[in-house]
């Protein structure tokens, strides 16, 4: 390949690497857990759910609570993933995620809850990522954002049923080079919204199923004016469905295992930019992310000290939804972690309050391009949550 053509790849990879999502979370761009208990179980939750922020992940959750009232849980993670492109460090390595619900006992069969929580984004900060000359800056920022109003229904002693309706928000800024020459198209914002249902079923006191299933979240499209005319793009957050079994061979002592399929490829696969007739301009007019559905395999345990304390323990694993042959077009969602070891605390303060801390660690993974120009994407993450629970 002549240097000439060589350096339009590369510069072309760059303009799709500009416009990717970003690897905000573990399990590609989602969360393992949005609370320091359900982290602390590697996001092993949906059939022995604990907390209010249940109704983020399965609704059906809030009428197991043990709760005469209400139950509110209120907490904060920080989240560090560091990233690398060619060895070249991104400067983007912290982000603070904040996450709270509350569920509402209003009879023996009815609870009402909202639960609102970041569930993907964050971004990428890169100086330079190739050799080849010119400013080649890759700078992105995303945020995803939901808030869940929704119930739970105990049907009987056996089955509760729930469901929310999710209203989402979701920012994005794209900065980058391609052949044509550099684009920046400043932060913006987008609203949608979807639905989650779920189910616990309990086949004994000491084994029980959960399942919960995410629609497609919609999400309006995009809108930069700019001086060639109007861009838009259209960005969706997948459809993805959880089953989980829970078993409790003794007192005191909890043990779950989930699988999780989020269908990626449905939403990104590919996305079109809308562009003025006749457009020149460097932004391209579709992106090949080429993701990959995601099946992930979450195992937690959990065990009583005393009646004041619990430890918590546990693994994640899910496949990287960005394969080689799709890496140069992920070069701004570097989301290929796979392995994740989580260990968590919660100490009661008293018969209402009790705290909560976990730690996330995903254990590094690279990806080379299979296909020139043979980029590598690295990311390791670690994340820290800090969770207080009030109820009565």
């Amino acid at each position: 390949m002549s240097h000439n053509k060589k350096l339009s790849a590369s510069l072309a990879t760059l303009a799709l690497a500009a416009i990717a999502p970003h690897a905000a979370a573990t399990n590609g761009d989602h969360m393992v857990g949005l609370s320091a208990i359900q982290n602390g179980m590697a996001g092993a939750v949906v059939a022995a759910p604990q907390e209010a922020t249940t109704i983020l992940v399965n609704p059906a959750g809030m009428a197991e609570l043990n709760i005469q009232d209400v139950r509110f849980d209120l907490g904060v993670g920080f989240f560090s993933p560091p990233r690398e492109i060619n060895g070249h460090d991104s400067d983007s390595n912290l982000y603070m995620m904040p996450t709270g619900a509350v569920a509402f006992r209003v009879n023996d069969k009815l609870t009402l809850g909202m639960g609102l929580g970041g569930i993907s984004g964050m971004g990428v900060d890169f100086p330079d990522t190739m050799a080849a000359p010119g400013n080649q800056s890759l700078v992105t920022t995303k945020q995803f954002f939901k808030v869940s109003p929704g119930f739970a229904y105990r049907v009987n002693d056996k089955l509760s049923v729930g469901a929310t309706v999710n209203l989402n928000y979701q920012s994005l800024a794209l900065s980058g080079f391609s052949p044509a020459g550099r684009f920046d198209l400043p932060q913006n914002q987008v609203f949608g919204w979807g639905v989650t249902a779920g189910l616990i079923w309990k086949f004994n006191p000491a084994l029980q199923l959960g399942a919960a299933w995410s629609s497609k979240q919609n999400m309006s499209e995009f809108e930069w004016n700019t001086t060639a005319g109007k861009i838009t793009m259209d960005m969706d957050a997948p459809q993805h469905f959880t089953v989980g079994l829970a078993w409790k061979p003794m007192p005191g002592l909890l043990i779950e295992g989930d699988i999780k399929r989020i269908n990626y490829s449905n939403v990104m696969s590919e996305v079109a930019f809308g562009r003025p007739a006749g457009y020149a301009g460097a932004v391209p007019a579709a992106m090949p992310f080429g993701w990959s559905n995601q099946t992930i395999y979450a195992l937690g345990i959990q065990k009583d000290i005393g009646d004041k304390m619990q430890v918590r323990a546990g693994f994640n694993y899910g496949k990287s939804p960005i394969d080689p042959e799709d890496v140069n077009a992920n070069l701004g969602s570097l989301a290929v972690v796979e392995k994740h070891l989580s260990l968590g605390v919660s100490r009661k303060f008293s018969n209402k309050v009790m705290g909560s801390l976990s730690y996330v660690h995903a254990f590094k993974n690279s990806v080379t391009s299979s296909v020139a120009p043979f980029n590598t994407i690295t990311l390791k993450q670690n994340l820290v949550n800090m969770q207080i629970s009030y109820q009565f």
